[in-house]
């Protein structure tokens, strides 16, 4: 069972991140006749099929700016027992079908869920409901899709399931000045990160391995795609030891 490690990962994808819609700095997933990579305005390539920087800048009124809650009828602050309700109902969830982790280091409760088609024609995925140390409410939301979750998965696959969300994302109305696309990372590529009107975040990762090619060009061969629904990843509800007690 794979260990659920929720918020140095995620702190550090959004402090590392600069304010402001981004673009990739010379790295592209590797995909199988793949297109030359588009240039961004500054001349820097993109990952194939991205949206423009530009295209993130569009002022959006606040009343207009999407809400992060949850995800489907799962909804930040409920207890497990309503998140149990919540994932039969999303996904007619047996019982024993779920099942229950512990994370020592950050001493939050998760439970999980195999779901044979999240993504239409996306292949299976692993959901991850993550519950606070304090609060024992649910303070986030993950998908995995990976060889670990789908045995029939391809580095194909998991760039068609990350370029289907990041164009959905793109139009959903996030904060223009939370946006950032195609943002390489250690051992990935941000394909997407966005946040409402309260910071609460989407995070959209695609981890592989990076290989230097022609022209100094790094090309990432994609292992796994991470989805993450974020309550606060800037002050999360895990456990912290006091300060001066080390």
């Amino acid at each position: 069972m794979r260990r659920i490690y929720l918020v140095p990962a995620l702190v550090g994808l959004l402090t590392s991140l600069a304010v402001g819609p981004l673009a990739a700095q010379g790295a592209v997933p590797k995909q199988k006749a793949a297109p030359a990579p588009k240039a961004s305005a500054a001349g820097t390539p993109v990952a194939a099929g991205a949206t423009s920087a530009a295209a993130a800048e569009t002022p959006a009124a606040d009343d207009k700016i999407k809400t992060i809650d949850g995800f489907r009828s799962a909804k930040f602050g409920m207890n497990e027992a309503d998140v149990r309700a919540a994932m039969a109902k999303d996904f007619n969830a047996k019982p024993d079908a779920i099942k229950a982790q512990d994370n020592a280091s950050e001493l939050t409760h998760s439970i999980l869920l195999s779901v044979p088609e999240l993504l239409p024609n996306g292949g299976a995925a692993e959901l991850s409901y993550v519950f606070g140390y304090k609060s024992k409410s649910l303070i986030q939301v993950g998908a995995v899709w990976s060889k670990g979750t789908d045995t029939a998965m391809t580095p194909e696959k998991l760039f068609s399931n990350a370029n289907i969300l990041r164009a959905h994302f793109m139009g959903e109305g996030f904060k223009p000045d939370s946006i950032a696309v195609n943002m390489p990372v250690a051992g990935g590529i941000v394909m997407f990160r966005g946040s409402d009107a309260r910071d609460r975040s989407v995070i959209l990762l695609l981890q592989g391995t990076f290989e230097n090619k022609e022209n100094n060009q790094r090309v990432l061969t994609p292992t796994s795609l991470l989805l993450f629904y974020v309550a606060d990843a800037k002050s999360p509800d895990i456990f912290k030891l006091p300060p001066g007690q080390f």
